[in-house]
């Protein structure tokens, strides 16, 4: 057989796979699960079942009851979730707490195992590593990142490392100290890349995944603007392109990133708003879509959805669009597993609103559903059995 006719039929093959992996998405329904602030009502964790082939979603339910869990992480196998719980006085002292559950993904329920000390005030962001060995946590007013071991029966251990930020930026208000607001481990976990909102910097860390230890990289971080306040880390599938979207500035910066030696250029910074635009506004979520090609971002205070287009060649983003989320302050929004449903959580106004992605240009239409969920802060996807 010839070299043009085997690339011809693995090529086929790998189509045929592509299309029947796919297909397998949009057929099995998923658990879409809200975390909340329960200072307004809210009890804990809800979730509904949801059918990505027409959009149709189920009832909401209240399963389980935990104390601000304002961010949810599943580890790959989905057996259990992890819930940051996003308060500052755990057993008496100055830390939050990161909360496990056992997943019965028939029912969509949760079943509670243990919880343990964050180290650190008022934990805001979760990371299970690919192993399922760890979760790391990202401590707001702590400043801090804890690493927290996961036994075999999915309970969770106290913090076998844990970092502490140390530092200030320009905005004496908001920067006058540290303030880590998400860590996002990077392909192969090699590194962990921390978020920092009061240091203006992308902090990085080698990753031991076997020992669950952090060890600051060399040079140990990249940076943002001053004042920009960077919030939220995503990179883009090909490992290459890395973006943050900056809380305080309202921008979205790209960069190119070094896999090997876990370093940033900065190649671009982009607004989130319409130039027109006069009010107070703040960003939140940032998504790269599983394609690669568009990037998604929202804004509080427009109380919006800023969609990009990413050149594939340099990373590069270019509008398209900027849409409105049908609600107050979208602190989270999440793309569903087949890239083609995005939920936005508008905390203020105690709804999720979903949207059809369209796939030949990013843009956004409303799918016709929205959920009541009181102070909505995340959302996540866990498939269903």
């Amino acid at each position: 057989m010839s070299a043009n006719r085997v690339a011809a039929t693995l090529l086929l093959l790998l189509m045929t796979f592509a299309r029947t992996a796919g297909a397998a998405k949009f057929s099995r329904d998923y658990w879409v699960y809200f975390g909340t602030y329960t200072d307004k009502g809210s009890k804990g964790i809800y979730a509904c079942r949801f059918h990505p082939g027409n959009g149709k979603l189920g009832p909401v339910t209240l399963v389980a009851e935990t104390r601000n869990p304002s961010f949810l992480a599943a580890d790959p196998a989905s057996h259990y979730l992890f819930a940051a719980n996003e308060i500052g006085d755990y057993q008496g002292a100055k830390s939050g707490s990161v909360s496990s559950f056992a997943i019965d993904r028939r029912t969509g329920k949760l079943t509670a195992l243990n919880t343990v000390a964050s180290r650190g005030a008022d934990p805001c962001h979760l990371t299970v590593d690919k192993t399922s060995r760890h979760v790391l946590a990202a401590n707001y007013t702590g400043g801090s990142v804890a690493v927290l071991p996961i036994q075999p029966d999915g309970k969770l251990a106290e913090a076998s490392d844990f970092v502490q930020h140390h530092g200030s930026s320009v905005d004496p208000e908001r920067q006058k100290e540290p303030h880590a607001h998400d860590v996002v481990l990077t392909p192969g976990d090699r590194f962990a890349v921390v978020a920092d909102l009061g240091l203006d910097h992308l902090q990085v860390y080698r990753y031991d995944g076997q020992a669950g230890k952090l060890t600051s990289n060399e040079p140990p971080y990249g940076h943002v603007k001053p004042g920009s306040g960077p919030r939220h880390f995503a990179l883009h599938p090909n490992g290459r392109f890395a973006y943050v979207i900056n809380e305080m500035g309202n921008t979205i910066t790209a960069f190119d990133w070094d896999g090997e030696k876990g370093t940033f250029n900065e190649t671009q910074t982009i607004s989130t708003l319409p130039k027109d635009f006069k009010g107070e506004n703040s960003t939140a979520e940032l998504v790269v879509h599983p394609s690669g090609r568009y990037l998604y971002g929202s804004n509080r205070g427009h109380d919006s959805i800023a969609v990009y287009a990413i050149d594939p060649a340099k990373g590069a983003l270019t509008l398209i669009e900027i849409v409105p989320t049908g609600g107050k302050e979208p602190r989270n929004f999440a793309l569903d597993p087949t890239g083609a449903w995005l939920f936005a959580a508008n905390q203020n106004s105690n709804t999720v609103v979903l949207f059809r992605i369209n796939p030949r240009n990013g843009r956004l239409t409303l799918g016709g559903q929205q959920l009541e969920v009181l102070s909505p802060v995340c959302v996540t996807f866990v498939a269903a059995q």
